[in-house]
């Protein structure tokens, strides 16, 4: 294969050769370890000899940029120009441009690049190739490009009634210098696995002022009262986010090979296994996927949290929390009850991102927008294609069963169990049958898993989004937005409660 004749400079540091094949593991993933492990001693310098009451803010972007491209020349060689490369380039079109229209030529250059990137790593060095790459951190970047660039335009050329309360927390008033551009798209914290972070976030925490919250975040203004003029530490909750990175590893190395997902689509299995021992191998060979990817996220949050960023003010008894940039919650996607619970928890900050960038903007079918736009993101791959095509078919039937069904089951506690109990095992066979495309990554193999099971569950989805119609998101917006006008003006006691109402009608509707 044409990655054989690479040589290792220019694929990464070949420093921990030995340690990879003591342990057994390409020599790339050995790599992204030992630098996340870096990484995090890196963070607790970081928060205590360049905190911001001791140094600037030019120091602490200088160091944090230098830091996090020297991470990636270590983990990827020279690979690692494409991203100030991709930065580079889109910083220019931010000035060059303007802020009318740098948000529509940022996410269509961004994005071309990491596909091109995607593509020629797949199809001209190795198709087989799925480890540690140099698209991974590309692909948070071009979240942060992307993200970044809508918010300037908020900002800087869209009404203030024109925002969406949220869209008025994030939106960037002023441009970004190159310094901080660079500071934010490559900083050693999120350089290597993310997570990605608002802008103003991240300014504020290199400048050290309070940071912005997000207007889905119910923080206790009591308990903040006491403590705001305190540094909490981090150090409890990165032990704590560091003993289940740990228990996330061992398990994976000791159950995934277990259950590998390729036996699903094993002749002999198919043939010989009854089609409930089917289901159940499925849940259990996805199941045992997971972990991995609980270990790199929660690691990256961890390392984030060491040097300080990812406070989220505190909870109403007046404990500390760090989940401001958190990527995951492990048990609500355990047992998740619905497809949109369990999307909602897993890989949080993409969503968020997909979520303002495409779903929010997008006035039609905004659903199958954000599928197609997060396929187009993750890669090359057919099977991404493949799970995603089949997400929408899922979110759509999910979302008439919800509207449709739980409201009969809301009567009585035992109902809702009832209820709960079976919406879980639905979600989680929806989601395990989904993903398989995107753990197989090509089409035979995947549609051969979709035949054995005469394509089910595509079929039992369109007939239940048929069945069950659900009005679109805009004309939902639309009847809600004429029911406030028709409402009496509250009184000024009312108020506070009228907004929250609002509020939560647009989450709802989201």
């Amino acid at each position: 294969m044409a990655t054989e004749t690479v040589s290792p400079a220019c694929t990464g540091s070949s420093l921990l050769q030995p340690i990879s094949e003591i342990i057994n593991l390409p020599l790339d993933q050995v790599n992204f370890v030992v630098c996340q492990l870096f990484a995090l001693l890196t963070a607790f310098w970081f928060r205590l000899y360049l905190h911001p009451s001791k140094t600037s803010p030019f120091i602490r972007h200088v160091v944090a940029t230098l830091l996090g491209f020297y991470f990636a020349l270590f983990c990827f060689g020279w690979y690692a120009l494409h991203f100030l490369v991709q930065s580079g380039l889109t910083y220019g079109i931010m000035i060059l441009t303007g802020v009318e229209h740098m948000h529509k030529y940022c996410l269509v250059v961004s994005l071309g690049y990491l596909g091109f990137c995607q593509i020629t790593r797949v199809y001209v060095f190795d198709y087989g190739m799925y480890s540690a790459d140099f698209t991974g951190p590309m692909m948070v970047i071009t979240q942060k490009i992307t993200s970044l660039a809508f918010e300037i335009h908020d900002g800087m050329c869209r009404k203030e009634e024109q925002l969406t309360p949220n869209q008025r927390i994030l939106a960037i008033r002023r441009m970004p210098s190159l310094l901080e551009y660079f500071s934010y798209n490559c900083n050693f914290m999120g350089i290597l696995a993310g997570p990605t972070s608002s802008y103003n976030d991240y300014i504020a925490f290199i400048e050290g002022t309070p940071c912005r919250r997000h207007a889905d975040h119910q923080i206790n203004t009591k308990a903040v009262g006491r403590h705001k003029h305190t540094d909490p530490s981090p150090n409890i909750e990165v032990v704590r986010k560091l003993a289940t990175c740990f228990l996330s590893l061992m398990v994976f190395l000791s159950v995934c090979k277990v259950f590998p997902v390729e036996r699903n689509i094993s002749d002999d299995f198919i043939a010989t296994t009854p089609f409930y021992a089917q289901v159940v191998y499925l849940y259990l060979s996805m199941l045992t996927t997971r972990p991995k990817y609980y270990f790199v996220w929660t690691l990256a949050d961890a390392i984030n949290n060491a040097a300080g960023f990812g406070f989220n003010g505190y909870n109403s008894d007046g404990s500390p929390r760090w989940d401001l940039i958190s990527n995951l919650r492990i048990m609500d996607i355990e047992f998740a009850t619905s497809f949109k619970m369990f999307l909602d928890n897993w890989n949080i900050q993409t969503a968020h991102w997909l979520k303002r960038v495409c779903y929010e903007r997008c006035p039609y079918h905004p659903t199958a927008a954000t599928f197609i736009l997060s396929a187009m993101w993750h890669g090359a791959y057919p099977g991404y294609y493949l799970t995603f095509l089949t997400g929408i078919v899922v979110t759509l039937a999910a979302r008439a069963m919800r509207h449709n069904v739980r409201p009969y089951f809301l009567g009585s506690p035992s109902h809702k169990l009832v209820y709960d109990i079976i919406t879980w095992a639905g979600t989680q066979i929806a989601i395990c049958y989904t993903v398989v495309p995107f753990v197989l990554l090509s089409v035979g193999p995947s549609m051969k898993f979709y035949r054995s099971w005469y394509f089910s569950v595509h079929i039992g989805c369109v007939l239940l989004a048929v069945a069950l119609p659900v009005k679109p998101r805009h004309l939902r917006l639309k009847e809600q937005q004429k029911d406030l006008h028709q409402k009496p003006v509250a009184s000024p006691l009312d108020s506070t409660a009228s907004t929250d109402s609002n509020s939560n009608q647009k989450t709802k509707a989201s």
